[in-house]
């Protein structure tokens, strides 16, 4: 199993910008795929989830109301879109999926250090997101 993810960049606060992930590899349709979050320094946060199945979320109290995940299955993409940015929101942003949604979401409530990346099936490379004027 793999993701590749693109998107990031720098916007101003109240700005907006979308990552892109694409997992490929799983049988089913039934995963869970979502981002984390890094500063330096800090354990890996998450941000938002989604089963790729049924299409139930989940989103970090920090972020809802301004994020929101969604897929396209004709491209078999998930994005965050993610509205109303502020400075506080910069960070690095890592897709991530695994077989079961429920364990994606529980690791993103409870927080991933690096060592413990390898608990989930796939780890994207990143990309930055700056917030800043």
């Amino acid at each position: 199993v793999m993701v590749v993810e693109s998107g990031g960049g720098l916007v101003q606060p109240g700005g907006s910008l979308r990552l892109s992930c694409r997992a490929s590899g799983y049988a089913t349709e039934n995963y869970g795929i979502g981002w984390f979050r890094q500063v330096p320094g800090k354990r890996n946060r998450g941000v938002s989830a989604l089963n790729y199945g049924d299409e139930t979320t989940y989103y970090a109290d920090s972020v809802q109301g301004r994020f929101t995940i969604s897929r396209d299955k004709s491209k078999k993409t998930v994005y965050l879109q993610m509205n109303n940015l502020k400075p506080e929101d910069t960070a690095v942003y890592h897709c991530a999926a695994d077989e079961s949604a429920s364990f994606l979401i529980a690791t993103m409530k409870a927080g991933l250090e690096s060592s413990q990346l390898g608990a989930l099936d796939a780890w994207g490379q990143g990309a930055l997101v700056n917030v800043s004027s």
